[in-house]
């Protein structure tokens, strides 16, 4: 058997254990186009491959979407452990994820020892166990290519990856794996020392006992709690008892016994970890969160599906209380938060003192790095800061003084800052606080390019209100959407005009991208309400024309323009892509035209854009109306993406467009891609198209019609589409054999116009403004 060698690519993966993390990690690998063979036990010697066929099947069926494509999904192959573990020797990469039971992975192991090549990587999945212990009795071959490599759950969405290697472990192999996992499936590697729990699970589980002791001990309602610990920490708006409900109470006591049965004596997570009377009885009667009967919120569909709380004191389900109105500065500074008065400020500092504590009471036994704790909080829990970040905020010093006043113990890590904060901005690099006692420059991983640091070092060469242009290196400048939700109104337009002529004059060409949560939402709807609320049509106008000619500037700009989306870009944020030279997308892309949706069309050169690509389609049949029927369908029903990999399918972006994986990448490849295209470039010729006139108009008002018939579309719904048919098929004239892209978007303008001052177009903007849904009227 051949020796695998650590400059070997990574070709194909076998994952051991098809339970919802190993079938959610073998699904992620697929999505990065890798094949994957998914195994586990024979549990019917019938169908021997039915348990991972199970997990198959359950993969294509999850929501979230597990697999990005169904193409993705052919790459995964099921067997069983008892008669496909020597097929271990095709794979370059072996992730166990087998139960927590050491016996259990001490046998696995015993059986790979002799099947795979020296050289292949094998890795556990395990957030428990240490590593020194999961390969005693290998050999020392073994020993060299394991490593643990812990994901989150679920895989697609959760960045963060924890590393460990054992002192044997082969440091290229390790680095071969991590580079992996980083390029190609899209994780933020954090390498965590082998001690309990790692990092993010060490603190977060901590985190979440002291949240739930800290609400009994004080007498708040989960509301209160949840009100407190959300969105004011920057933690997500489920709050610690949404939180737990979400991913399951009755994890909470596994997850009690795994880090008690490994951590130190003297670990101070020991004298919180509590079993609650409460949630054990929760948990023996089946209220084990989401995915039982209900947690600590439950809907109750005997009461009409009202949505219900549990009573701390009682354990009896009362109506869910409206959460408390805190003050605005709460959401803006942590120091108010904890300075409230009462028992809600009470409770903020009794979560955060301990939790924070404890988290610098890590450095340096679990992490040298205060960065890898604060990236593995953000990323594993989805904080927007981590620790070290939140006490910056309280103040090292403040934050020193208050847990002395108390008589706690401050940890060394805060003394070393002696009221420095952790981190600071110096010569416009970040730095962070090291154990030394001095500050280094944050890295980045080789390759990685954020405009969040370019920021720290540079001003904008343009802005408005809405925008801002930057210079990003190598000749290449970079378009910002800076408005809320990165919407689009007239000032994106403006800089957009002012950003042509000094990117032809100065650069090889422009990337339009930003770091917010969503690329773009599309146009800024209240602005437009407003206007429609006032009767200001020709302000409405105006936008839509200034808007069809920004988009039509960036086609035709004397140079390359490459759009990288990550998250939604929804109308008009599609729009901007579908007139860019190419596409760098986040795999990560939520990408469509929605605009009917609110009862309009789109409106700034959208529906020419995606019919162009449709026509040039060679899976479509040729002629006028395969294409027309396609983008009918696709923008009608304000169908939108759910990867960067299922909007090739839909037309939003060309089969030659690319994507990348890890989101910290998306600028340096996009950039790459500027650059490839600026060598001899040549702006694209305006196109002409062929339309199918009346009779096409006719097939599309007959099919609306059926679903009109059959209570899937709405009466506003038939006359949104009727405007849209007109646009696509060229109206009401035979087949029409040339339309010019200036004729379509007069149309465009025509049917976005009239539809403005429908009240039931004005009905759907009013409700999606308040609720965020659609109305169907």
């Amino acid at each position: 058997m051949s020796e695998a060698s650590p400059n070997d690519p990574i070709r194909k993966v076998c994952v051991i254990g098809a339970g919802t993390m190993g079938a959610g990690i073998a699904a992620q690998v697929a999505n990065a186009g890798v094949p994957v063979l998914l195994l586990d036990i024979v549990r019917d010697p019938a169908n021997r491959n039915a348990v991972a066929q199970g997990a198959l099947d359950r993969l294509a069926k999850a929501e979230p979407a597990a697999f990005m494509s169904k193409r993705a999904a052919k790459l995964v192959e099921v067997g069983n452990i008892e008669d496909d573990l020597p097929r271990v020797a095709e794979c370059d990469w072996v992730i166990e994820a087998i139960v927590e039971r050491l016996d259990l992975k001490h046998a696995l192991y015993e059986k790979l020892e002799g099947v795979r090549r020296p050289g292949t990587a094998v890795s556990s999945n395990t957030s428990t166990i240490p590593l020194e212990q999961l390969i005693a009795g290998r050999g020392e071959g073994f020993a060299r290519d394991f490593l643990i490599t812990h994901f989150f759950n679920p895989p697609r969405y959760m960045r963060l990856l924890e590393v460990v290697a054992g002192p044997a472990s082969d440091a290229a192999l390790v680095a071969k794996v991590s580079d992996f996992a980083d390029r190609a499936l899209g994780k933020t590697v954090v390498r965590a020392k082998d001690t309990p729990g790692f990092l993010a699970n060490r603190v977060g589980t901590f985190w979440i006992q002291q949240a739930i002791n800290a609400a009994i001990d004080l007498g708040l309602s989960v509301e209160e709690a949840d009100a407190v610990v959300g969105k004011p920490m920057g933690v997500p708006k489920t709050g610690v008892f949404g939180l737990v409900d979400l991913v399951g109470i009755d994890l909470m006591p596994h997850l009690k016994a795994s880090l008690t049965a490994t951590l130190p004596e003297d670990d101070a997570y020991r004298a919180i970890a509590i079993d609650h009377p409460l949630i054990m009885k929760m948990i023996a009667d089946g209220y084990t969160g989401r995915k039982g009967k209900g947690g600590f919120y439950r809907l109750n569909r005997e009461a009409g599906k009202r949505k219900e709380a549990i009573d701390l004191a009682t354990g009896e389900y009362r109506a869910a209380a409206k959460p408390p109105s805190l003050p605005g500065a709460v959401f803006k500074d942590l120091k108010a938060l904890v300075g409230l008065p009462g028992k809600l400020g009470a409770y903020a500092w009794a979560v955060l003192a301990p939790t924070l504590s404890y988290a610098a009471s890590l450095v340096p036994s679990a992490s040298d790095d205060i960065v890898a704790i604060d990236v593995a909080m953000k990323l594993g829990y989805n904080w927007k800061s981590g620790p070290f970040e939140l006490i910056d905020k309280l103040g090292t010093a403040a934050f020193a003084e208050r847990l002395k006043a108390e008589g706690k113990p401050v940890p060394a890590i805060v003394e070393l800052a002696a009221g420095r904060p952790f981190y600071r901005v110096e010569a416009g690099k970040r730095q962070a606080l090291g154990l030394d006692g001095e500050y280094h420059d944050v890295a980045r991983a080789a390759g990685v390019v954020l405009l969040e640091d370019i920021k720290l070092a540079a001003k904008p060469l343009l802005k408005t209100a809405s925008a801002a242009l930057w210079d990003v290196g190598d000749g290449v400048a970079a378009l910002e959407f800076t408005g809320k939700m990165n919407a689009l109104d007239a000032e994106v337009m403006k800089l957009i005009g002012q950003a042509i002529p000094l990117v032809a004059e100065k650069f090889k060409g422009l990337v339009i991208y930003n770091e917010g949560s969503h690329f773009s939402a599309g146009a800024n709807l209240g602005l437009a309400l407003f206007a429609m609320n006032i009767a200001a049509w020709g302000e409405i106008e105006k936008l839509v024309a200034g808007g069809q000619q920004a988009m039509k500037a960036l086609k035709y700009a004397p140079f390359p323009v490459v759009g990288a989306p990550s998250g939604m870009a929804l109308g008009g944020g599609c729009e901007v892509l579908l007139h860019c030279d190419a596409i760098q997308a986040h795999a990560e892309s939520y990408i469509g035209l929605v605009e009917c949706g609110v009862g309009l069309v789109p409106g700034w050169g959208g529906n020419g854009e995606l019919l162009d690509r449709w026509r040039h389609n060679p899976a479509l049949p040729k002629g006028p109306m395969p294409a027309v029927a396609k983008v009918f369908e696709t923008v009608s029903t304000a169908t939108v993406s759910k990867s960067a990999a299922q909007a090739i399918e839909l037309g939003f972006l060309r089969p030659t467009d690319q994507v990348t994986m890890n989101r910290d990448r998306l600028l340096a490849d996009a950039k790459a891609r500027v650059l490839a295209l600026a060598e001899g470039y040549q702006p694209p010729e305006p196109p002409v198209f062929r339309l199918p006139g009346a009779g096409g108009k006719a097939a599309l008002d007959m099919a609306v019609q059926g679903f009109r018939a059959r209570g899937m579309a709405t009466p506003h719904d038939e006359v949104v589409s009727g405007a849209l048919a007109r646009i696509l098929t060229g109206g009401d004239a035979d087949l029409i054999d040339t339309v010019t892209e200036d004729e379509l978007l007069a149309a465009e303008r025509r049917e976005f116009t009239s539809l403005v001052r429908n009240p039931a177009t004005q009905a759907r903007i009013e409700h999606m403004l308040k609720t965020g849904k659609p109305l169907r009227n």
